[in-house]
């Protein structure tokens, strides 16, 4: 029993540790962004290091919240004894996807294939199937009525530069 209590704890100091780290690349990170204020007041680097802070607070609090007794009060899990990693792999790869393509395909189009790629790890992670050519096509669709829209207010109302496929930007 100590054994399992032992390892809980080094599981719920490493979940500790991840934040830490991420908290301290993106300290790391927002040294780069300049600090000029702008009209605001604040600069572009004020968000980036709130953020940092903040996981540097919880990834901190985590860790002694593991080494004092445990995550307290935590439900027991839930759903599958093991994760689906088939379907996590689709998700990844639609992130990945969106990631890498944006600036050739275009915000729309990079983004509906992250999309598809996305609900179809969801849909597998129900244990439904994958989809045919029928709800790839439902899919593409919905994710063009997603992503469009999120285009169009983002540079027409927020003129904010996002990458397009064509000169026009709607591809």
């Amino acid at each position: 029993m100590a054994d399992s209590a032992q390892h809980k704890s080094l599981h719920q100091s490493l979940v500790g540790a991840g934040a830490l780290l991420v908290g301290a690349v993106m300290a790391y990170g927002a040294t780069f962004i300049s600090s000029d204020a702008g009209y605001a007041g604040v600069g572009p680097n004020a968000l980036p290091w709130v953020v940092a802070v903040v996981l540097l607070i919880c990834g901190a609090w985590l860790i002694w919240e593991a080494q004092s007794g445990g995550y307290r009060q935590m439900d027991e899990p839930s759903g599958a004894e093991r994760g689906d990693w088939r379907a996590a792999a689709w998700v990844v790869a639609g992130v990945i996807a969106n990631a890498s393509l944006i600036t050739t395909l275009g915000f729309i189009l990079a983004c509906t294939l992250c999309f598809m790629l996305a609900v179809r790890g969801m849909r597998m992670s129900e244990g439904r199937a994958g989809g045919g050519a029928r709800q790839v096509l439902v899919d593409g669709v919905t994710g063009v009525l997603i992503a469009a829209p999120v285009f169009w207010l983002f540079t027409k109302l927020l003129a904010i530069n996002l990458p397009g496929l064509t000169a026009s930007g709607w591809l």
